[in-house]
């Protein structure tokens, strides 16, 4: 006679959200505008216009596109704006920030869409340790975002969880 083995974790009505998931898929890419600069301190617009010219708009066909300046140099705003109108036929996004803060930034835009009516009065775990690395301000975001409406908050793993909120009852 075998044993029948239950799982209570999928038994328990947790439901699980995984951050990991809010991440774009489509490819993320830096456009520096350090490369651009003369003596690395110092942008000419003719020079700038020219330089853009040359480039093959085209590789960023389907990505998402931050633009900064690597170095410690001032960058008029109209470059920015420029670059944007370049990469906008070809990106499907442009921000203005390197590619770590542009997929924190999309990751939080998530959070904050994130339609929150199927955690009403659940037992909620955010998934922790997973193959990316994940930003805490997602973790403080998503925390923030489901206080309100669950019955309880964990992190981790279903089966390993470190409590961080329960409602009381009145």
């Amino acid at each position: 006679m075998s044993e029948v083995f239950t799982n209570k974790v999928a038994e328990s009505g947790i439901l699980t959200v995984d951050l990991e998931d809010f991440l774009p898929k489509e490819p993320i890419e830096n456009f520096d505008l350090k490369e651009y600069l003369f003596m690395g301190l110092i942008l000419k617009e003719k020079d700038f216009r020219a330089a853009l010219l040359q480039i093959n708009w085209s590789y960023y066909s389907n990505k998402i596109v931050g633009i900064y300046c690597s170095t410690d140099a001032i960058i008029p705003v109209w470059a920015y704006m420029l670059v944007a109108s370049y990469l906008q036929p070809y990106a499907i996004y442009v921000a203005t920030c390197d590619k770590e803060q542009l997929k924190e930034n999309l990751l939080l835009q998530k959070i904050e869409t994130l339609p929150i009516q199927e955690y009403t009065d659940k037992r909620v775990v955010i998934k922790g340790c997973g193959e990316v690395a994940i930003p805490a301000s997602a973790y403080t975001a998503i925390t923030f975002k489901l206080r309100p409406i669950v019955k309880s908050i964990m992190y981790g793993e279903p089966c390993s969880t470190v409590p961080v909120y329960k409602k009381k009852l009145n």
